[in-house]
């Protein structure tokens, strides 16, 4: 069998969908909170987030006809992605929104498709885009961060296991939700002019209130997307 054969093995979805059981998904959901609100678990695992909020202004700005510099992450929790193009208009609006729905919608769909068993394609995508982020890593720390993700993701693509990916998937998809609030949460209410919020309300003339709401709403839907698919596999549905 020769490479090309085994790549495309591992990127075509199960023969047959394995079916996400009740005391595996509970399981999962545990290790996932515990990972996501346990402090010494968080203040890693924020990287990612916050990778995949900073990945989400990139795509976007893309998808609008921006030109992608780089981005950066920051041990803080904060980072910025730099994009070129012009500085008004709904395509840096979109840009500039997209960063804190981006984590929960992600997690959304990672857990929306593994229970579809759709985990190998998902896996070779998320491979190939993080491929193509490395060429855009601006910083020591991002190079680590996106580093660790690919090989991370790179095993669980290589020695594919169609149940741990779907339970990995789930996990992760979980992280990134919750991850994605507790990001949320440390600009609710607040008026800070360099937040994407704040810079929102200075392209818009919209209070900041407005696109915080947006925010929340955008998180919601991705909440409920998700509490529906874990109440239907608890459910026996």
């Amino acid at each position: 069998m020769d490479l090309l054969t085994e790549i495309v093995d591992r990127a075509l979805p199960a023969a047959r969908t394995p079916r996400l059981a009740a005391p595996g998904l509970a399981t999962v959901l545990a290790v996932a909170a515990v990972a996501a609100l346990w402090w010494p678990a968080w203040r890693v695992l924020r990287l990612v987030v916050t990778l995949v909020h900073e990945l989400g202004h990139a795509v976007v700005g893309v998808a609008v006809g921006r030109r992608l510099r780089g981005f950066v992450l920051r041990a803080d929790m904060s980072g910025h992605a730099v994009t070129v193009g012009r500085p008004t208009g709904p395509g840096v609006i979109a840009t500039t929104w997209a960063g804190y729905p981006a984590p929960a919608v992600i997690g959304a769909l990672l857990v929306w498709v593994a229970a579809k068993g759709w985990t190998a394609p998902v896996l070779t995508a998320l491979l190939a885009g993080l491929v193509v982020a490395l060429l855009f890593v601006r910083s020591a720390l991002t190079g680590v961060v996106v580093l660790a993700a690919l090989a991370g993701t790179g095993a669980l693509w290589w020695w594919r296991d169609d149940v741990l990916q779907q339970h990995v998937l789930v996990g992760v998809g979980v992280v990134l939700l919750v991850g994605a609030w507790r990001h949320l949460a440390t600009v609710l209410g607040r008026a800070d002019a360099t937040s994407d919020v704040g810079v929102l309300a200075r392209l818009t003339w919209l209070p900041a209130a407005v696109w915080q709401a947006s925010l929340v709403l955008a998180l919601g839907l991705a909440t409920w997307l998700v509490v529906a698919e874990v109440l239907a596999v608890l459910g026996g549905g």
